[in-house]
């Protein structure tokens, strides 16, 4: 039954239909996301708890997210060169080196997504939401800048509209070739 069919049984149908239909939509069990978000929290609040003097979530400011994202690059698989490394620059080094490893920034990036939205889930309100804070955007933006000139792999800004107009048309003229 296709998504359109199902719409037009569940306005036509009966209400026990309409019961049934709901059930079956019903995840059993949480989805990926729902499920890393979950000990994404966790994790975090686990994180408060061993702080000395542990931290209630209540008293929790973008200081302690910040701390938290560096406590956790101990366990990150994202070789970043340092400056001094000959391989400094290079996307794909030919050999090994001892410069660390690190989070990689779209990890932290999408971890802080999860977590702002446990936060406010949770009964965090969103005007207190230091996930949210602009510390932690800056600190996002250095970590990508550096991680980038590190391995050699420029970040640059999309453009919008202009770009995937033009990107569009180019790809709609090759294909018309007869």
């Amino acid at each position: 039954m296709s998504s359109s069919d199902r719409g037009k049984d569940v306005s036509e149908g009966s209400s026990s239909d309409h019961h049934n239909l709901h059930q079956n939509q019903q995840p059993t069990t949480p989805s990926r996301y729902e499920s890393q978000k979950r000990r994404d929290w966790n994790t975090f609040g686990q994180y408060l708890k061993n702080q000395r003097p542990p931290v209630a979530l209540s008293q929790c400011n973008c200081n302690h997210v910040l701390d938290f994202l560096r406590y956790l690059d101990q366990f990150g698989k994202t070789k970043v060169h340092l400056q001094g490394c000959i391989f400094y620059g290079q996307p794909e080094p030919p050999a090994p080196c001892t410069c660390p490893l690190r989070q990689a920034w779209g990890s932290l990036d999408a971890l802080i997504g999860r977590l702002r939205a446990a936060y406010e889930e949770n009964g965090g309100s969103p005007e207190t939401n230091p996930f949210a804070s602009g510390a932690i955007r800056v600190y996002l933006r250095e970590v990508r800048e550096c991680q980038a000139k590190a391995r050699g792999i420029p970040y640059k800004k999309k453009k919008k509209k202009p770009n995937q107009t033009k990107a569009n048309e180019e790809s709609s003229s090759t294909m018309h070739f007869s």
